[in-house]
């Protein structure tokens, strides 16, 4: 294990990279790099990090995260966007935060069911 993971978001054709601490919750570091893992609706209107709005999904493009939280148990299951606040990061990841109204919807192609 190292002390610092790198977290790469894809947005808009581009990508940038972060810096964050080993154990830091995803959220918590999109949010201080100024990206909101929100919408413009729930940026201010959501649960403050407790895993209990699903408002802050991400889809992980690369990195192992096994899900350990009840919901993104379910979305891995499902096709359905991680909560960035239930994300400890623990080695590199790449994220694509995707367009939502106001929950990203599901993904058949990421369906885990077979």
């Amino acid at each position: 294990m190292t002390d610092a993971v790198t977290v790469t978001v894809l947005h808009d054709g581009g990508e940038t990279r972060l810096d964050a601490p080993d154990g830091a919750l995803l959220r918590d570091v999109l949010l201080d790099a100024g990206i909101s893992p929100y919408t413009r609706y729930t940026e201010r209107l959501n649960c403050g990090g407790r895993g209990l709005c699903a408002t802050c999904g991400v889809r992980v493009c690369e990195g192992d995260h096994d899900p350990d939280h009840w919901h993104d148990r379910l979305a891995a299951r499902f096709g359905y966007p991680r909560l960035s606040c239930q994300m400890s990061l623990t080695e590199d990841v790449t994220v694509r935060i995707p367009d939502k109204r106001v929950w990203g919807g599901r993904n058949p192609e990421d369906d885990g069911r077979q």
